[in-house]
């Protein structure tokens, strides 16, 4: 029997989870070594995740960590960003003082959006990432309260958690890697059905090696035997434990109501529902005690004790009473904080609000709403505003609640908190036209949406488009731009262009950047619009953003001189209007067209100076792009080493700032750098993260064309064509910017080219030359013409090949009249198509190909390198000049050396072949002293710069050594002037002097 049954039907003895409770003591221990540890706890309702959590906190406690519990609030009170964040803040505040100020100290401003008890809140900042220096100082502080002790923090009921709280704690768990610190999270497996916010958010997780997941289970029968005996004090029976097991399923908070239910006589009638179970001890307790608790129901899964007394309606000394029969049931728990009362388990709540009438409930919520109007202290300031607006809300009440609502997405929006924002915001919409018009107009517009115009009218009053303004940041802001241009073609819908022309031109502008970012349409008929609309207008901050978009989008889709110009005319805009932030962009923009018309320094200079401004400001719109930008330049220019050193220096401030989507774009410059630079196995690493990051189409489309072009210098046509095709499914077809077309155009012709189809590589490049390189483009047309030029020269002489071939290769050499060859790396490719063009007319010019090897050797591009040495020797073994077969008896193993180190399957074979036929070894010759060229190259020096240091050496002219070495005299006296460098000589006559004193050469190679 359960006669004895103790009145909270609670067991005082813990029972089972030994396995689970031994994982978190270990965890405390590992931390408390400086291992941050991260739990995640699951199960469904009333298996006894809070049980356990307060068994392990106990002992934690003792072993003298410090322990704060913060509870995600049920969707019944949205808006209320971080609660649990703050409310775990809170409660350090209040065991460790003045420590936490300490640790918080010079950024109280900003961590009091999480805990206003550190003062007033600095200004925030009108960017989708500003939350992001929020997250980062959150987690420094914590850094710094563990130096001296070990913390445990708790967030229970995670299911329920608004996503902001979900952004900040994943933050936490990625960027904490030092400290005394330990983050348990619970949520309800049942809740998390296939289309649950939490699901993606726990895959996410589970990618995180150092996460542990704890999945409770329900009750065995001797488990449930022995919660029964602890709640009663004696064993039961049989018959009863069997009774209990069957209906309870294992479930602990089950069983406590079962064992409840049977001890106070209820044996036959009890309902199977589960409703109707939790309901039970709450209909045997007095009518005021069933009117508090209804009450609390409704306020909260907490609920202060000042509040609930004000809406109760009871003197003090009745609800206390009703209170304590409450607490004495079972039903409530006083607070963590100490300061109110919540439900023992959520499952109660759910139930007793579930069992309420439409008109009480909507009464209920009156009275909370009018009980913090007419007294706001009630509440923590805080709080204040999105408890209101819930309450008004629920309360039916769409003149109150407008205000209220408005007022808590403000709040939303100051805390970084956009998704809750975007709900409020949402709400605000659905109550719009349910408020009268007088009504509407007592309300104040927001601050500044970005640059759109906040006042236009005269009284002003708050707008439906002000409305939709704030709606379209708010949903960029957080990541929902579906949404964002649904709002914006019903705000464009709504306008009158011709009164409101600079609201309708923020509109145009905002969906651009979203039909492009969307990969709906290039983003050109809006911007045009956008630019038609402020024509003739004063300067202005939307003006600015105006031009400074459309040089954006120009420089992308139609780089050249109108590009420039209008980057030029942004500038020029935004320093008329002190728009910085505007500016700032537009001068990376601008930065970008200089590099490309050819003032290469003057453009990456100008990059290099956004980015220490935009980094100096902390003007988060513009950290993410301007290290995309500059790293892709460098890139483009052929400095690979540079542009990897500047994505590597660039992903702690972009993990800082929780950069995302600007990590992706910047690690998808990185592989294509990687792959110039021969590393190729990086390439295959930074990839995958490339497209576990990307919230964009984009830069996952950039990293799958890295994968093609690697899968097609390995000869895996199988991998590069899958690959490509992945590249076209990222990108569609509704954006054509030349950066992804033409690249796409060079793959998929070496592709065809590859596999003999001489007409799709056909095919691929006139696509290209049809449209036109634009300006700009030379980084990927020199690649395109030579892969071009050499699927020709492979093709000479089949049948098939040659109607349509001068027509081709006559437009190929038309259109490299108008690539530049200012820089080392744009020389090397014209040396690279010249020398290939007179391939495929059967021409085989050995010194060509010298030329276009000594222009690779300035480079730093591996494969490359490889491909044209290879080229020459097949030169100098087809012409049969004399030292020839020596020349590419060297050269030879160098290619074979690089393609088996690389893995290039192709050029291996190609090398191999070659060497075969013309009965070469592919092992290097042997130098007639090992000695002989460690000197040269501890002193950095390439074998072609030690075969010109010894001509110089013998006193040969710049013309002599060119004549010698198959090269040109320009490429001979740039070799002539890096080894003066590298050797530190004035002069030839010292660089010939140190070449005797180190011993360079043996005295069989002259000197």
């Amino acid at each position: 029997m359960l006669g004895d049954v103790h009145k909270n039907s609670v067991s005082p003895v813990f029972i089972g989870r030994a396995e689970e409770l031994g994982i978190l003591t270990d965890a405390l221990a590992r931390a408390a070594g400086g291992e941050p540890q991260a739990l995640l706890i699951g199960g469904e309702a009333g298996v006894g995740k809070t049980r356990l959590i307060e068994e392990f906190l106990t002992a934690a406690t003792g072993a003298g960590a410090v322990t704060a519990v913060g509870g995600c609030v049920e969707i019944g009170c949205e808006g209320l960003p971080f609660a649990p964040v703050s409310t775990a803040l809170r409660a350090l505040h209040r065991q460790l003082g003045g420590e936490l100020a300490l640790a918080a100290a010079g950024q109280e401003g900003e961590l009091a959006r999480l805990l206003p008890e550190l003062g007033e809140t600095t200004r925030e900042s009108h960017d989708e990432d500003g939350r992001a220096r929020l997250f980062e100082l959150t987690a420094r502080m914590l850094e710094r309260l563990t130096a001296e002790r070990t913390l445990v923090l708790v967030v229970e009921d995670l299911h329920w958690a608004d996503r902001s709280t979900r952004e900040l704690l994943a933050y936490l768990l990625r960027s904490l890697h030092t400290g005394r610190l330990v983050i348990i999270a619970s949520y309800r497996s049942d809740d998390i059905h296939r289309r649950h916010p939490l699901r993606p958010f726990l895959a996410e997780l589970d990618r995180m090696r150092s996460l542990v997941r704890i999945e409770l289970s329900r009750f065995t029968r001797a488990e449930v035997g022995a919660q029964l005996t602890g709640i009663s004090g004696s064993v039961p029976d049989d018959a009863l434990l069997d009774r209990v097991f069957a209906r309870s399923d294992g479930n602990a908070f089950f069983v406590e109501e079962l064992a409840t239910a049977i001890a106070e006589g209820c044996t036959s009638g009890l309902s199977t529902s589960l409703r109707d179970l939790l309901l039970v001890r709450v209909e045997a307790l007095a009518e005021d005690t069933q009117q508090v608790v209804r009450f609390a129901a409704e306020g909260g899964l907490a609920v202060e004790y000042q509040l609930l007394r004000a809406v109760c309606g009871l003197g003090e000394d009745e609800l206390i009473a009703a209170l304590r029969q409450a607490v004495g049931a079972g039903i409530l728990l006083p607070a963590l904080d100490g300061d109110g009362y919540r439900f023992r388990h959520a499952l109660v709540r759910e139930a007793v609000t579930d069992d309420l009438l439409p008109g009480e409930r909507s009464r209920l919520n009156r009275r909370y709403a009018q009980a913090l109007e007419a007294e706001p202290a009630l509440l923590r300031a805080d709080e204040l505003a999105a408890r209101l607006a819930t309450y008004w809300y629920h309360a039916h009440e769409p003149v109150k609640a407008l205000p209220a609502v408005l007022a808590a997405s403000v709040r939303a929006r100051r805390r970084y908190a956009y998704a809750e924002q975007l709900r409020l915001l949402e709400r605000a919409l659905e109550l719009w036209e349910d408020v009268p018009a007088e009504e509407r107009d007592r309300q104040r517009p927001f601050d500044a949406a970005d640059a759109y115009p906040a006042c236009g009218c005269a009284d002003e009053a708050l707008s439906l488009l002000d409305l939709l303004a704030e709606m379209v940041t708010a949903a960029i802001m957080s990541g929902e731009r579906e949404r964002a241009l649904a709002v914006c073609k019903k705000a464009l819908k709504m306008l009158d262009e011709t009164k409101d022309p600079l609201r309708a031109a923020w509109f145009w502008t905002q969906r651009s950047k979203l039909m492009e970012g969307l990969v709906r349409t290039d983003g050109s008929a809006e911007i045009i619009r956008a630019q038609e609309l402020v024509r003739g207008l004063p300067p202005s901050p939307v003006h600015a953003e105006v031009i400074g978009q459309a040089a954006a989008w120009s420089a992308v889709h139609t780089p050249g001189p109108d590009s420039y110009q209008l980057a030029e005319r942004a500038v020029e805009l935004a320093r008329l209007v002190g728009a910085e932030g505007t500016g700032l962009n537009a001068r990376l923009t601008l930065a970008g067209l200089r590099i490309d018309s050819g003032d290469v320094e003057g453009g990456l200079a100008e990059m290099r100076a956004v980015r220490a401004r935009v980094v100096e400001l902390g003007y988060v719109p513009v950290i993410g792009r301007c290290h995309v930008n500059l790293s892709s330049a460098l890139e483009g220019v052929g400095r690979s080493a540079e542009a990897v050193a500047v994505v590597d220096g660039a992903l702690a401030l972009l993990d800082r700032y929780g950069l995302r989507d600007s990590k992706a774009w910047a690690l998808s410059n990185k592989a294509k750098s990687l792959l110039s630079l021969g590393r190729w196995t990086e390439v295959e690493q930074v990839v995958p993260e490339v497209l576990r990051l990307a919230q964009g189409r984009k830069p996952s489309g950039f990293g799958a064309h890295s994968l093609a072009r690697l899968a097609l210098a390995r000869g895996d046509l199988a991998q590069a064509e899958r690959q490509l095709a992945a590249v076209r499914e990222h990108h569609g077809v509704e954006d054509p910017q030349p950066q992804i077309v033409i690249p796409l155009a060079h793959t998929t012709l070496e592709l065809a080219a590859a596999r003999g189809q001489l007409a799709d590589a056909r095919t691929a490049l006139t696509g290209i030359l049809d449209a036109g390189l634009p300006p700009g483009t030379q980084r990927s047309g020199w690649p395109l013409l030579i892969a071009a030029a050499g699927a020709e020269a492979d093709a000479r002489g089949l049948p098939a090949a040659e109607p349509g071939r001068a027509e081709i290769l006559a437009r190929i050499r038309t259109a490299a009249k108008k690539l530049p060859r200012i820089v080392p790396l744009w020389q090397a490719y014209g040396a690279f198509l010249d020398a290939e063009l007179l391939r495929a007319e059967g021409q085989w010019e050995p010194d060509r190909w010298a030329e276009t090897v000594a222009a690779f050797e300035l480079t730093d591009r591996p494969y490359d390198l490889a491909r044209v040495r290879h080229r020459w020797a097949e030169a100098l073994l087809t012409t049969g000049g004399a030292g020839g077969v020596e020349r590419a008896a060297e050269l030879l193993p160098e290619v074979h050396a690089t393609a088996v180190r690389l893995g290039a399957r192709p050029l291996r074979e190609a090398a191999e072949l070659l060497a075969r036929r013309a009965r070469l070894p592919l092992t290097p010759p042997q130098r007639p002293t090992a000695a002989a060229g460690s000197g040269a190259e501890a002193l950095g020096l390439t074998p072609r710069e030690r075969d010109v240091l010894r001509l110089v050496a013998q006193g040969r002219s710049n013309r002599q050594i060119a004549e010698e070495l198959f090269i040109s005299p320009k490429t001979a006296s740039v070799h002539v002037s890096n080894i003066l460098a590298k050797l530190g000589a004035s002069g030839r006559g010292e660089a010939a002097a140190t070449a005797y004193r180190l011993r360079l050469f043996s005295p069989a190679e002259g000197v």
